[in-house]
């Protein structure tokens, strides 16, 4: 399940800790951090380096690319070690992470001061403060800031199969119950960075198809984790209540996911949790089911090749802000069955397209909006810093603008819409319940803020009076020393005298070796008092330097001390107002989504879909919106169809006919795609659009093998169509390419006809079948609710030119040597292939095959066109020619005689 392997395969550092005799100190207390980590690589603090021993340092060498050295030994071996800086180990956690690795962060606990006083032998005191893991990540630089982070876990009790799932930097946490078949689509879904499972279920044939889709991406834990009992415990404990009814009816399956969710947290972050909104139940009826084949054909989130750019939510992604990027990915992938919400949805794009005013505000407002929920995660973590202040301080500037941007103007002819007038109102209850830590906020932070809150000087003028004391006694040190320094010149004589600080001696007096006898001379310098010697100088101090030092440096740490309470008290003034904070950040995102398809709308000319409960799909003049956006920047356009499998249409299921090349996977991927914009809430790419609720959509467009689970490319589209023959509904909408195109013709035609009969028979689906098996259209005349429409072509000139169009009627060719001409095979390989064609098309097709194949005349003019030709009479007789030695006489004479060599040989 893991990436990384066992310790005891390579040097088995827990068994070390057992015979710890020999051992350093140091050694001892590694050896006994990593018996309690084993699965995990330590990162342990030495100064200003992470260093990893032992099996890890292997791990991480080869995984980072950085050098494998040795430090001492143990057991009579050399230790094998690697490090990395801290102040860059966030790029190498990073690639740690990606490659499947879990890192355990073990940190100095205590000043190395504190440790000697203990003994010169004394180890600092360390432990890990926090595991790192694909699914606990808060750090900006190890997340996609437009993509949730989710870590989830599968929970089963009576039977019954429940996902839970969080994202720990937005507070995100959420249940639902589904049966076995429904498992793997959710799982899609949400797709998540790790997903917990329970050691007993490590062989459930429900969970095989989750464990060949996630691989790596799952993490085994004890059962005991996922006990149902232990889970409401936690959970009771985390939201502070005596019973879960408050949150909703939960099934043990869903505490079981919760629970193991949140005992993970525990033990990765160390007992600190997140903050985490109540666990919310999500319907699965409320929401069309997609599964991960489907997803990766229309290439949704990411393409076939795994890249965001040319997916469909590149195309469409028009947000301002991160909390906006994830939200409009989360509605993307989680398209609506509810009318009422989808036409909510669709009145408020339909508003903000209208209102330009509006929407101009709106975005101005968001363009200036910071990603908070990220923010906030890291200070209740505390991993953030002042800089994380300033992020919710100006994110609540801003978010608390957006409900007068939104307000009515005299350009507007309609009321507000009540998904919009729903956010703004909650937008305007929260500024009156965060107005103090607002407030707080902008009062009590600088402009400009440090990283890290040890730096100090976050804590603007004025706010706090001892701290602006503090301040001046140290900012004004410097002066203080540059008038000592003159001083002291001007008493000892010796004008080359300095007053310096260095991190060993502190502040000091430093003259040069010249200068000795000159200070022991004066009256001042035989007060000085002598710290250190060196080639060229001497280094000494004094009463009143020591004093002046001691004052210094006791304002700077009072100062740091002060501004370290203030950072804390906001921090916990944080925490109190997590859950409407998020709340906050919940609603930005929702507008931003809003405001970004409602300019998607007017930008790319999207119409609104009429979604209806019936069964209808009538798309008029549809477009691709991928592949439409990608001739726009080459300045093309692109060729619209329209598309109906209503009852009272053509037919509920259409074959879709023509030549490669022509169109048909493009036009079967746009109808689905355009169902699922209609039903996440977006206008559509089509002149018109009518939508009955689609409940699932199932795509088998193109195929590829599965070599690493032992399927060919044959057996993965077999195994891809049977999901679809078996769960498919009246209400689904299914797009199938070419089914049957892996095996023998007659085989292939055989299942895709008896495919074709079980879609409109049984699953009476919404359907487009494209096929290249010309014979398949004859069902059109034999069944009801087919009909036939093709791809339109044009010949010219002995090649054929693609018009794109789709038109009722049934394709007689496909075309095939064309294309192949387009792609440039050999000539004497497509004019054999024109003979073979003609030869199948007449008569017995077996016969005509098997004479051909007999005869191989490809292979014979093959060898007929690389034996060298023999050389005519009239060729050697111009090789034996000396051409510069003829005179025009004997040059007339040599045509005579060429002729008539020609002539004899005719």
């Amino acid at each position: 399940m893991s990436a990384m392997e066992n310790p005891q395969e390579l040097h088995d550092a827990a068994a070390l800790s057992h015979a710890t005799g020999g051992a350093t100190p140091m050694m001892a207390q590694y050896l006994k951090i990593k018996e309690a980590h084993q699965d995990y690589l330590l990162f342990y603090r030495m100064g200003d380096f992470y260093e990893l021993f032992f099996d890890d340092a292997v791990k991480a060498s080869a995984a980072l690319d950085i050098a494998l050295t040795k430090r001492g030994k143990h057991l009579e071996a050399d230790i094998p070690m690697c490090g990395v800086p801290v102040h860059s180990a966030e790029s190498y956690l990073l690639t740690l992470i990606r490659k499947n690795f879990k890192v355990a962060i073990c940190e100095q606990t205590e000043d190395p001061a504190e440790a000697r006083k203990r003994g010169s032998k004394s180890v600092v005191a360390r432990e890990v403060v926090r595991v790192v893991t694909p699914g606990t990540l808060t750090e900006d630089q190890l997340l996609s800031a437009r993509r949730h982070n989710y870590l989830a876990a599968i929970g089963k009790a009576a039977g019954l199969y429940a996902v839970a799932w969080t994202d720990i930097t937005d507070g995100t946490f959420m249940t639902a119950q589904v049966d076995a078949r429904a498992l793997m689509p959710l799982i899609a879904r949400i797709a998540p960075a790790e997903l917990l499972v329970a050691d007993n279920l490590g062989e459930d044939p429900a969970l095989e198809p989750v464990r060949q889709e996630l691989g790596d991406r799952i993490t085994l834990i004890a059962r005991l984790k996922a006990d149902p009992d232990a889970g409401e415990r936690l959970l009771k404990r985390q939201f502070a209540v005596s019973a879960l009814e408050g949150f909703g009816i939960f099934s043990r399956a869903e505490i079981s996911a919760a629970g193991a969710v949140l005992s993970y947290l525990e033990l990765t972050q160390k007992g600190r949790l997140p903050s985490l909104r109540p666990p919310r139940q999500q319907a699965q009826s409320g929401i069309m089911l997609i599964d991960a084949a489907t997803r990766r054909n229309l290439e949704i989130c990411e393409t076939l090749s795994g890249t965001h750019e040319g997916s469909l939510l590149s195309t469409i992604d028009m947000t301002l802000t991160a909390p906006g990027g994830r939200e409009i990915t989360e509605w993307l992938q989680s398209p609506l069955t509810d009318a009422a919400r989808i036409n909510g949805r669709l009145e408020a794009v339909d508003f903000l397209a209208a209102c330009e005013d509006v929407r101009a505000r709106v975005r101005g407002v968001l363009r200036r909006l910071p990603d908070m929920s990220r923010a906030m995660a890291r200070l209740l973590l505390g991993r953030g810093g002042p800089r994380d202040l300033g992020v919710v301080r100006d994110a609540l500037v801003h978010a608390f603008a957006i409900p007068d941007a939104l307000a009515s103007s005299p350009q507007m002819l309609r009321p507000v819409p009540a998904d919009i007038a729903s956010l703004a109102a909650r937008l305007t209850a929260a500024q009156g319940e965060l107005r103090a830590i607002h407030e707080t906020l902008v009062r009590s932070l600088s402009a400009e803020l440090p990283l890290l809150a040890r730096d100090g000087g976050f804590i603007a003028v004025g706010v706090h009076a001892e701290l602006d004391t503090l301040r001046r006694l140290r900012d004004d040190a410097r002066l203080v020393i540059i008038d000592l320094e003159a001083r002291l010149r001007a008493e000892t004589g010796i004008g080359s005298l300095k007053v310096k600080h260095n991190n060993v001696l502190g502040y000091h007096i430093e003259i040069t070796s010249a200068n000795a006898e000159k200070l022991k001379a004066s009256e001042t310098g035989r007060s000085f008092i002598h710290r250190q010697t060196t080639a060229q100088a001497q280094r000494h101090t004094n009463v009143e330097l020591s004093e002046l030092a001691t004052r210094i440096a006791d304002a700077a740490e009072r100062a740091l001390a002060l501004e370290l309470g203030l950072h804390e008290e906001m921090v916990v003034a944080i925490q109190a107002a997590s859950g409407v904070l998020s709340d906050v950040a919940q609603c930005v995102a929702q507008i931003d989504v809003l405001s970004a398809l409602s300019t998607l709308a007017v930008e790319r000319g999207f119409a609104r879909p009429v979604i209806s409960e019936g069964l209808e799909f009538r798309i008029d003049r549809g477009r691709h919106p991928v592949v439409e956006a990608a001739l726009a920047r080459q300045a093309q356009g692109f060729v619209a169809n329209s598309c109906d499998l209503s009852a009272d249409g053509p037919g509920r299921l259409w074959l879709v006919t023509g030549p490669n090349m022509a169109g048909k996977s493009t036009f079967l991927r746009q109808n689905a795609l355009i169902a699922i914009l209609a039903q996440m809430g977006s206008f559509v790419p089509a002149a018109a659009a009518r939508v009955g609720l689609v409940d699932r959509l199932f795509s088998r467009v193109g195929a590829a093998d599965d070599l690493a689970r032992g399927r060919s490319t044959f057996m993965v589209e077999m195994v891809e169509t049977a999901a679809i023959l078996n769960q498919a509904t009246e209400r689904s909408l299914v797009i199938l390419d070419e089914i049957g195109r892996g095996t023998a013709t007659y085989d292939g035609l055989s299942i895709a006809w008896a495919t074709v009969e079980r879609l409109n028979h049984v699953n009476r689906s919404r359907a487009l079948f494209a096929t290249h098996y010309h014979e398949l259209t004859t069902l059109a005349q034999r069944l009801d609710g087919i009909a036939n429409v093709t791809v339109r072509v044009r010949e010219w000139q002995g090649g054929i030119v693609f018009l794109h169009e789709v038109l009722q009627g049934a394709a007689d060719r496909s075309y095939g040597v064309q294309v192949a001409r387009l792609a440039g095979l050999p000539d004497d390989v497509l004019k054999r292939a024109q003979e073979v064609l003609r030869a199948l098309e007449q008569g017995d097709t077996g016969r005509r095959a098997k004479t051909l194949l007999d005869d191989l005349p490809l292979f014979s003019q093959l060898a007929t066109a690389a034996a060298p030709a023999r050389s005519s009479v009239v060729e050697e007789r111009l090789r034996a020619l000396a051409a510069d030695e003829l005179t025009p006489k004997a040059a007339l004479d040599l045509v005579y005689e060429l002729k008539r060599l020609v002539d004899q040989v005719g």
